[in-house]
Order: C-alpha cells, then sequence, then structure tokens
C-alpha cells in the first residue's frame, strides 16, 4: 500500500479519507459483532446449509458431508459441528470430532488421519467479514465455545491458497504441515495433460508395461461398478497393503475395523450429485493368471477435482511391469476424457507422485490452545512437525529412522525409499 503524507494532503481529502475509513471500520465492526457460532451434534440437522456449502469449487471432498458422515457412522468419535452464522445465513462450518488422548482432548477435523487436503466449509461470499478481524472473531469465538470440552482444536492440512482463492483463516498463525500434496492439472485432452511430463518418456513406459503384461496374456483396467465388486477389491487392497508395509517395517493405518468400515461405507455409496467418493480401479490379468489383481487404486471425485485417495500391488507377479504406473496413467487418461480438471496424488513426498506432478501445494496447521494443557499440547505438536520435517528433508536420517522402524517390527527388509505420509 502507498504511504500517505498527511501534512502534504489538503485538509478536506484528509477528512474525506478519514471518513471512508471510519465508515468502513464501523461496517466490518458490525459485521463482526452480528456473527454468532453454535455447536451442533447431530450432522443430520446440518445437512441442507452444508450441502449448499460443500457444493463450491474450493470446498474439499474430505469436508463434504457424504464423506464425514460415513467416518461418524463408524467411529464413536463425539462430534462438535461449528456452525457460523451472519443474521440468519449460515456462512461456515467446521466439522469437528472429539478425540479423547490419554493426555489432552482434541478437537480436529472429522476423519482428519485419512484426509489429504482439508479446508472446512466457508461460504463463497463472505462479505466484509474477509478479513483479518473475521479469522479472529472466529477463532475467539471457537475458543469460547469449546474450551469446556477439549484442550486443543487443531485444524489440519490446510492449503491457505488452493485453486487460486485465499483461505478465509490465512491470516492466523499457522505451522506448515511437514507434508505437502501433489497434483497434476488435467488439460483439454490427454496428449496436452502429458506434455506438461514429459509424454515421450511416460508413453514410453506405458508400452513398456503393456509389453510385459502382453507376454503373460493381457490385462483390463477394471473399475468397480457393483457393490459387490467395490467390497470384494477393498478388501483385496486391504490384504496388499497390510502385506507391503509389513515388509517395509511400517505401521498399517489401515488396519483398525473401524478405518476399514469407513472405506466400505464410502465405497458402497456409489455415484452422488456431487461426485464418488469413492471409487475402485483395477489392473486385472487375463490368460493363465485370469482374474488375478495386481494393482489396486482408489479415487474420489468431487466435482472437477479428483484425489487418489491410495493404492497397492501384487508383488508376487508381474511387479517388473510397474502395475501401479500402469494404472495411474489408464486412470489419469479416462479422468480427462471425463472433464475432471485436476488429479490429485495426495499428501506424503513419494518420488513417483514427483514424476506425476507439476504442482505441489503447502499445507498448514492452526494450532488453537483451549486449557493449559492444550498449551501444552500445541508445544508438542508444533514441536513433532518441526522434528518430522527435519527428518524428511535428511534422506540420510529419514533411512536411518526406517531401519529402527523395520527392527522394531522384526522384519529384515532394507529401508525404503518409499515416504510415507507420518
Amino acid at each position: 500500500m502507498t504511504d500517505v503524507d498527511f501534512n502534504m494532503m489538503p485538509v478536506d481529502k484528509m477528512r474525506g479519507r478519514a471518513s471512508r475509513a471510519t465508515r468502513a471500520a464501523a461496517i466490518e465492526a458490525a459485521a463482526t459483532d452480528s456473527l454468532t457460532l453454535s455447536v451442533h451434534v447431530s450432522l443430520d440437522a446440518l445437512e441442507a446449509d452444508w450441502r449448499r456449502l460443500e457444493a463450491s469449487n474450493t470446498i474439499s471432498l474430505h469436508q463434504g458431508f457424504d464423506w464425514c458422515k460415513a467416518w461418524a457412522k463408524s467411529h464413536q468419535n463425539p462430534l462438535l459441528l461449528v456452525r457460523g452464522n451472519l443474521g440468519h445465513k449460515t456462512i461456515f462450518i467446521l466439522p469437528l470430532e472429539l478425540v479423547r488422548g490419554r493426555l489432552f482432548r482434541t478437537a480436529r477435523f472429522i476423519g482428519a488421519p485419512h484426509s489429504n487436503i482439508n479446508t472446512g466449509l466457508f461460504s463463497s461470499d463472505l462479505g466484509d467479514l474477509a478479513s483479518q478481524d473475521f479469522a479472529a472473531c472466529v477463532i475467539k469465538q471457537l475458543g469460547e465455545k469449546l474450551s469446556r470440552v477439549a484442550d486443543i482444536v487443531t485444524l489440519e492440512k490446510m492449503p491457505f491458497e488452493w485453486r487460486g482463492t485465499c483461505h478465509p483463516l490465512a491470516s492466523l498463525p499457522a505451522v506448515r504441515n511437514q507434508n505437502a500434496s501433489y497434483q497434476l492439472p488435467l488439460l483439454e485432452n490427454f496428449e496436452t495433460t502429458l506434455a506438461q511430463i514429459n509424454a515421450k518418456r511416460r508413453r514410453k513406459k506405458f508400452r513398456v508395461s503393456e509389453k510385459r503384461l502382453e507376454a503373460l496374456g493381457g490385462y483390463d483396467h477394471v473399475v468397480a461398478k457393483t457393490s459387490e465388486e467395490r467390497r470384494a477389491l477393498l478388501d483385496l487392497f486391504f490384504a496388499q497393503k497390510a502385506a507391503r508395509f509389513k515388509v517395509l517395517g511400517l505401521p498399517n493405518v489401515f488396519q483398525d475395523p473401524e478405518t476399514q468400515a469407513f472405506f466400505h461405507r464410502l465405497a458402497a455409496l456409489g455415484e452422488t450429485e456431487n461426485g464418488q467418493p469413492l471409487e475402485l480401479n483395477a489392473i486385472r490379468l487375463r490368460g493363465e493368471n485370469e482374474g488375478r489383481i495386481i494393482a489396486i487404486a482408489g479415487l474420489s471425485r468431487k466435482g472437477d477435482h479428483v484425489i487418489c485417495q491410495f493404492g497397492s500391488i501384487d508383488e508376487d507377479i508381474a511387479a517388473d511391469s510397474s502395475p501401479g504406473e500402469l494404472l495411474f496413467f489408464l486412470m489419469i487418461r479416462r479422468q480427462c476424457a471425463e472433464g475432471a480438471a485436476l488429479f490429485d496424488f495426495g499428501i506424503g513426498d513419494q518420488p513417483y507422485k514427483r514424476s506425476w506432478c507439476t504442482v505441489e501445494t503447502v499445507q498448514r496447521d492452526i494450532v488453537l490452545p483451549l486449557t493449559v494443557r492444550g498449551r501444552i499440547a500445541a508445544w508438542l505438536h508444533r514441536s513433532l512437525v518441526s522434528m518430522k520435517s527435519a527428518i524428511k528433508k535428511n534422506r540420510t536420517l529419514y533411512a536411518f529412522v526406517q531401519r529402527l522402524r523395520q527392527r522394531r517390527q522384526g522384519t529384515s527388509a532394507g529401508a525404503s525409499s518409499e515416504m510415507d505420509n507420518g
């Protein structure tokens, strides 16, 4: 902003500017004063406003009504659904759940452990409230409403710049999450899309994969259509992923019955008005290995945004054909043809993501302590994020940590170059 020299400004202009600034401040203060927050425990009671807000292209599918309801039905965490009203109009919803640990009570985004990108649900038109005062007012009232039931509020994995918009809470202090997320813009056609990432090399790898699978009898790209097909592929994914984590000496983030029930609920929804909560894709062999599934991926789509939630491969057969890479090639080609605009590989730095993606999205954590214990929890959160970030930046140190994990789990496998999302 250009500095204003009041000593050189005519008195009438100076008064005019001061008057306009005073009126603007008064309007903003009045708007902020009329912002009220309320806390709810029932998703269904907020469904109409929720679905209206989530329709925006800038809202993450992880804050979608169907996603959050599937998680809530599969877990027993109390819900803390924070609604912000301006007069009688709902302008935002923060879908939180309460997680009770041994030391701290944390209010976090619903399903946070398995979300790739979080935005909350904010109206695209906040009027005079789109300011630092709005963000400060939200946090102040959030503390007043939740301090009796929670020690800390964590709004994790939030991009402050997302799809051309600045997040309404971007003015708040935040720590950079140890992981970024990675995206590939989908352009007018598949050829143009591939041109962003060395199309010649991609096509060569695709032909090599196809040639090796043809030697085994060929393959089919399968997109599960029925609930039975989706259930079968999802169960096979859990088995393949468990085997992979065991080899790597990593904790299995999909092993809990509640987590598996959550993904089964998503898959059972099929296609909805707003997209596809969970679509199962696979590579299935023909020939002597007829029916063998060698690669699986779960995609979620909301509007024109597609996120790969997870993937796995069968490492006992055809591993040299790079079935995971082949499946990504086929899925991205299909999503281009179906009008998607952004293919999201999700959070976590892995070499294959960097090889496909041209966009890296920084994510941040807003941490709000509500009690004395909450201040300790906030310090621990920031310290842990800083430590993880330092470890992941140091490949030698990260490999050492991986070896420690492997020894702890009693496996002799060597350290992997694959990066987990922790």
